[in-house]
């Protein structure tokens, strides 16, 4: 997969907070380019052999820690990650694309153990609106390996309180996930588009369901607690499966989880056992390494006395060896084949892409028009607070003279200037919010600088 490389003129930015109203359903006018200098780069599933994907991959436990390595760089200011079984991405604020690229590279050759060479291809990366519009869709469900799953809202959300937590984030990419969240959110309100099978988890379940034709009266163990483990246990309850085991390396998270559905939590060390009794394994465990060698899988069938097994690995890296596909009795399904099956399922919900795309378009658009108005929130503050100042002065000025006046008068003569003064800062007001981030903008705004002699303000270019 190439790499998407989008520039901008523009890469001044200032704090201030703006109220951004709902978006309504409009026709598009043309915006300026987004103002906010924010890149993504990282590694999809989709598109990237699964060999280097699992090389990319990063545990809960992994993520601070990467975190502090991409914000100790020189052209960070702002970074996150977004790590699921489908993806692993690095936001960033920078106001060096090149630099933060390459600074994100040498964080994936540390991470994989590989030279860029060998992942080049297949590291997509993009900035400013192309980034927004990104991350817009992938909340939306529209570049997930199941269009619409609601899995991924909840991913996107912790990604962003891990940063957080880290210290690592700041105004801009809070603005940006937030809004990216209300995407989400708004896609599914509005369309169908996470009718039907809506999760890697789910998904898995129905593939399992479709590969052995009922799971009535089986008994299915599920690998792993995590949000997609959770998801699976109470899919497999709704398709009235016989019993449901549930495995982790915490032996209290397991036993809770299986008590919710009405199963059995096994010991991890009993693993093996209960194998050799179980119809389907799922698997979606955070490990960093294999959980079941191909010897493991080959001693469990020397004890089914050649009864079939199926076991479908979610998990990435994955939680099974893929040489385990070879032993006899054994059918090894992968995030690949889940991939493929989603697909053939995908007609229910095609026709909602294109209204979900409409949405993320204007999402992406009033995620602009809010970030250029915070460029000039302080430039338009100190306008506002410099001719306040002057109100003040002038009336404390002739308070001597307007000493005779009743307290209605004075409240009168208040009341009036202040309307004056907003009236007369209206106008350049709105002139300066519509035409923010944009060439003709910054000339306003040096025409404000000179023209209301705003020295203390940072300027927008």
């Amino acid at each position: 997969m190439s790499q998407t490389f989008v520039a901008t003129s523009d890469d001044s930015l200032y704090r201030g907070a703006v109220h951004c109203t709902p978006a309504v359903h409009q026709p598009r006018r043309p915006q300026p380019p987004c103002p906010t200098p924010v890149l993504v780069a990282g590694f999809k599933h989709r598109g990237t052999p699964l060999g280097i994907f699992e090389r990319m991959t990063l545990s809960a436990a992994e993520i601070p820690k990467a975190l502090r390595r991409l914000a100790s760089s020189a052209h960070m200011t702002e970074v996150a990650i977004l790590a699921t079984c489908n993806r692993t991405e690095v936001y960033a604020v920078s106001g060096n694309f090149h630099g933060a690229i390459s600074d994100i590279n040498r964080f994936f050759m540390e991470l994989s153990g590989l030279g860029h060479e060998e992942f080049t291809d297949h590291l997509f990366s993009a900035y400013n609106e192309t980034a927004v519009h990104h991350l817009f869709n992938v909340t939306a469900g529209l570049d997930s390996a199941v269009v619409g799953e609601t899995e991924i809202l909840g991913q996107v959300r912790m990604a962003f309180k891990a940063a957080a937590h880290g210290g690592v984030t700041g105004p801009h990419l809070s603005t940006l996930f937030r809004h990216a969240l209300e995407t989400g959110k708004r896609a599914r309100a509005e369309t169908s588009i996470s009718r039907g099978t809506a999760s890697v988890s789910h998904a898995a379940v129905e593939l399992a369901t479709n590969r052995i034709g009922s799971l009535s009266g089986r008994t299915v163990l599920v690998l792993g607690t995590g949000e997609i483990g959770v998801s699976m246990v109470h899919a497999l309850q709704r398709a009235r499966v016989g019993e449901v085991l549930v495995a982790n390396r915490t032996p209290q998270k397991a036993a809770q989880l299986a008590q919710q559905v009405g199963g059995r939590a096994v010991p991890i060390h009993e693993l093996p056992t209960a194998l050799q009794s179980v119809d389907v394994l799922l698997t979606a465990t955070s490990s960093d390494s294999v959980v079941l060698t191909r010897n493991d899988v080959e001693l469990v069938m020397a004890s089914r006395h050649g009864r079939q097994l199926l076991i479908v690995d979610t998990a990435m890296p994955r939680d099974v060896d893929p040489s385990a596909s070879r032993v006899a009795g054994v059918t090894l399904l992968d995030l690949g084949a889940i991939q493929e099956f989603v697909e053939r399922g995908l007609d229910s919900r095609r026709s909602e892409i294109q209204g979900v795309q409409a949405i993320v378009a204007q999402e992406c658009d009033r995620y602009t028009a809010c970030a250029t108005a915070r460029l000039v929130a302080p430039l338009i503050a100190s306008m506002h607070s410099k001719a306040e100042r002057t109100r003040a002065d002038e009336c404390a000025r002739f308070e001597s003279r307007l000493a005779d006046l009743s307290p209605e008068q004075h409240q009168a003569v208040e009341a009036l200037t202040r309307q004056l003064v907003a009236k007369l800062l209206h106008t350049p007001t709105v002139r300066l919010k519509e035409h923010a981030g944009t060439v003709r903008g910054n000339r306003m705004a040096d025409g404000a600088h000179a023209l209301f002699h705003l020295d203390e303000t940072p300027r927008l270019a």
